[in-house]
């Protein structure tokens, strides 16, 4: 059970730092508004979030 715990949250973290490094290409393919630099700014902070969740689940 552990095993998978630590899977997930694997997966968790690499999830995280795809949506840090590659905000504004998912902004540009995923949203048509004009400010793309808002969009691109909040999914960086919730890949971060996502990405911290992650490691701290692994490190406990």
């Amino acid at each position: 059970m552990e095993i998978i715990i630590n899977c997930i949250a694997f997966i968790m973290a690499l999830l995280g730092v795809v949506m840090i490094y590659d905000a504004r290409i998912i902004t540009k393919k995923m949203f048509g508004f004009g400010d793309q630099n808002q969009a691109a700014w909040g999914l960086k902070i919730l890949g971060f979030i996502i990405a911290i969740i992650g490691a701290l689940i692994i490190y406990f």
